[in-house]
Formats: C-alpha cells, structure tokens, sequence
C-alpha cells in the first residue's frame, strides 16, 4: 500500500479494516506496523532528510536545481507486527526476521 498525507492520517483505519477482512498488506512506512499493520519496507525518510540538506544548501547559495544530480533512497527500513501476524495466522521466516530494522511484538 502506497503512503500519502490521507493513508498515512487514517493509517488505524486502513490497519484495523486490513486485519479484520485478513489481509496481509504491506506499508511504505513503519508508522503503519506500529499501527496494528503486518509490514512495511520502504525508504528510511530521516537518512532521506539528512541527505537532502546539502541539496537545500546548494540551491540557496545559487545553484540551480536543474543543476544538481537526481538522488535515489540508499536506505530502506523493513518493520514486522509479529502480533499482526499472529492474529493472521502467519508465519514470519527467520530470513526476513533478521533482515528487520524493528519488530513489533
């Protein structure tokens, strides 16, 4: 499931209705694990922040956007709701289990 400003501010909703209709969906963000959602793996946004700040100076200090080269994310973060799975009747395998950045029990 893709994340947006809409998804992302009924996120308990989207969690709750996907539990109760027993669908194991996976999120962009972990925000939505920590919500009752089984996964998420997308970008790691503070390591996104921390590289856009040079971008931010280059453009303030004159150089134009056009100008600066296209960065894609390096950094991913993967989050499971083993509770979620559980409740799903799921069975995480334990190479995705090491491969997580947090695990909700």
């Amino acid at each position: 499931m893709l994340s947006d400003a809409k998804f992302n501010a009924q996120r308990h909703l989207i969690c709750e209705l996907a539990e109760k209709l027993r669908l194991p969906a996976i999120y962009k963000a972990a925000e939505f694990v920590e919500a009752g959602g089984l996964m998420s793996c997308g970008p790691d946004i503070a390591e996104m922040s921390r590289r856009s700040a040079p971008h931010t100076v280059k453009v303030l200090t004159g150089t134009k956007p056009a100008d600066l080269l296209i960065e894609q994310p390096t950094k991913f973060e993967l989050a499971i709701n083993l509770k979620t799975a559980k409740a799903l009747s799921l069975t995480i395998p334990p190479s995705i289990m090491v491969s997580a950045n947090e695990v909700i029990e």
